[in-house]
């Protein structure tokens, strides 16, 4: 391994994703705050890591475009250095809807973010990494859901069925890279307290369905941080294709 830890982590300008930036930046990383949007979000995530005594950039990227993502990385080459970490954070749901209310923009807008940005990050953080390319071995963490064991029925058919896509992209990379040197992980947050649910309609879901948690409660950013944190970290170094469900027992 490299000395130096790098990492880039997708959709990190709020939720999960800055937690993990603003836990990894304490750990030592090197930070990429990867966004689309949320450009001002993005720069506090710096902000709060520069004044820590950390480096941090904030890079705009849309994960569903090839060239932006590719564009990307080549940042992080010139400027931060060579990558120890990937955590694929960002995504996307739409409004809660069964079946009936799906359309083809909708579900192709989906898997298009979801699945096919999630593929083209692993693809070039591995061309990176990889010893057989070269590189010095590291690790990537991909963000799933509860969802792609639950199904999310009558609400994010759409969004499960993508997320389920992760877990097997998980499966199988971790076997294709294992021996050289690059572990691939997955994280699998449940009832989470961040912005995804005002984005499907419900800002208070948690509070609808917490009763229906063995914990009883919705989890918080900085939980599912820690679970990404430990499966980059060497304290998990022979493990390679696991998930770490972070929901309450759901």
């Amino acid at each position: 391994m490299n000395n130096e830890k790098i990492a880039i982590i997708t959709g990190s300008s709020s939720g999960i994703g800055k937690a993990t930036a603003i836990l990894l930046s304490q750990e030592g990383y090197k930070i990429c705050v990867n966004y689309n949007n949320n450009k001002n979000g993005a720069e506090d995530v710096v902000d709060v890591i520069k004044r820590s005594g950390r480096q941090a950039i904030a890079v705009k990227a849309d994960i569903s475009n090839e060239d932006e993502v590719v564009e990307m990385f080549n940042i992080v080459d010139a400027e931060l250095g060579a990558l120890t970490a990937l955590v694929n954070n960002a995504g996307i749901l739409l409004t809660q809807s069964s079946i009936e209310g799906l359309n083809e923009a909708r579900i192709n807008a989906i898997l298009h973010t979801n699945v096919t940005g999630t593929i083209i990050c692993c693809r070039e953080a591995i061309k990176r990494m990889s010893h057989k390319n070269g590189g010095h071995g590291g690790g990537i963490v991909n963000v799933s859901s509860a969802a792609s064991r639950l199904g999310s029925p009558g609400e994010y058919i759409d969004y499960a069925a993508s997320k389920g896509a992760i877990d097997t992209l998980t499966i199988g990379l971790a076997q294709e890279v294992a021996a050289y040197g690059v572990r691939v992980n997955c994280v699998r947050p449940g009832f989470i307290h961040t912005g995804m649910h005002a984005a499907g309609g419900e800002p208070n879901r948690i509070e609808r369905i917490k009763s229906k948690i063995p914990m009883l409660r919705g989890g918080e950013d900085f939980e599912v941080a820690n679970a990404i944190y430990w499966l980059l970290s060497e304290n998990s170094s022979f493990s390679t294709g696991i998930f770490i469900d972070v929901s309450g027992g759901k």
